[in-house]
């Protein structure tokens, strides 16, 4: 079994700051990339950032240059620093691991920006 658990969630006000941990634990013994995907109300699941095992990085458009995206392999743990935040990035942001090509989902984490 894989868990991951996500932190870091909250509320915040626009142009603040917030940092997303996951913590990966488990069978994860092949885990390779990971990333961040994040849920609003009424909308699909869409991707924010991803990271492959050796620090490779993808971001959504909408995020480049206000969030970074890395991981510490030695700890399984992923992190999301947000800056810079909008409105717009209101949502549940979970985490996805690939574990030996399985795809495996966190319990997700409530981020709010208010205006």
């Amino acid at each position: 079994q894989v868990q991951l658990v996500e932190s870091g969630g909250g509320l915040v006000q626009a142009g603040g700051s917030l940092r997303l941990s996951c913590a990966a634990s488990g069978s994860i013994l092949r885990l390779r990339a990971m990333g961040w995907y994040r849920q609003a109300p009424g909308n699909q699941r869409e991707m924010v950032a991803t990271v492959t095992s050796g620090g490779v990085t993808n971001y959504a458009d909408s995020v480049k240059g206000r969030f970074t995206i890395s991981r510490d392999n030695a700890k399984n743990t992923m992190y999301l620093q947000m800056n810079s935040l909008k409105i717009e990035d209101t949502a549940v942001y979970y985490c996805n691991a690939n574990v030996g090509g399985w795809g495996y989902w966190g319990q997700g984490t409530q981020v709010t920006v208010s205006s």
